[in-house]
């Protein structure tokens, strides 16, 4: 997802890698806590312990660091640890298990995602970076839907990619809404994430014409 403009080349050496590991971590925290726009370089630096030229060794700016805290982010989205699925040639089993795997991911980034709407809105380059975020994510879901085709398992009349663009950007928004924007259901109260992960999935597999 980030962007490779606004990242240098990984350091070479054991300790490099822990440094600029550490000076992510405590940028997210800062971000996080203060917002993108209010941290300042000396937030950073001050919560990692380190002293603002160890900073300049590895980034040039708060962009380059806030595009390296989203691109830890991406990975932990793309790569959630989908738990083991005991019907594994049930469409639907699979579906319910990878959809509870990236809103699980999902709320567990999900000021993150709040700092990069935002932050896209006044700057180009995380605009970009935030439709590459969303085209991965489509590429991904086509390919799992065309697979499910060939299987005889889903709608054949359906365009894959048509298909994962309308239904990844409706999972993506719907976790937006609840887990970011923190949107009441009908009753007024947060949706439980259980209720969140069947709706959905029930969504998904009407749309596909998948069988529980």
């Amino acid at each position: 997802m980030a962007a490779t403009e606004l990242l240098r080349d990984l350091p070479v050496t054991a300790r490099g890698v822990r440094t600029r590991a550490s000076l992510v971590a405590a940028a997210r925290t800062v971000f996080e806590r203060a917002g993108y726009l209010d941290a300042r370089l000396t937030d950073i630096t001050k919560e990692a312990n380190c002293s603002t030229g160890t900073f300049y060794t590895y980034f040039d700016n708060k962009e380059q660091i806030f595009a390296a805290v989203l691109e830890v982010a991406q990975e932990d989205m793309l790569h959630p640890g989908m738990g083991r699925v005991r019907d594994a040639d049930n469409p639907y089993a699979v579906l319910e298990s990878s959809n509870r795997a990236y809103l699980t991911a999902f709320q567990r980034n999900a000021k993150l995602m709040g700092l990069l709407e935002q932050v896209a809105q006044i700057d180009p380059t995380f605009a970009k970076l935030r439709r590459d975020r969303g085209a991965t994510f489509i590429t991904r879901n086509a390919k799992a839907i065309e697979r499910l085709q060939t299987e005889g398992k889903a709608d054949t009349s359906l365009d894959p990619l048509l298909a994962s663009r309308a239904l990844s950007s409706m999972v993506s928004r719907f976790a937006y809404s609840v887990f970011v924007s923190e949107e009441p259901g009908s009753d007024g109260k947060p949706v439980p994430f259980e209720e969140v992960v069947k709706t959905a999935t029930q969504i998904w597999a009407n749309a596909l014409r998948l069988q529980r």
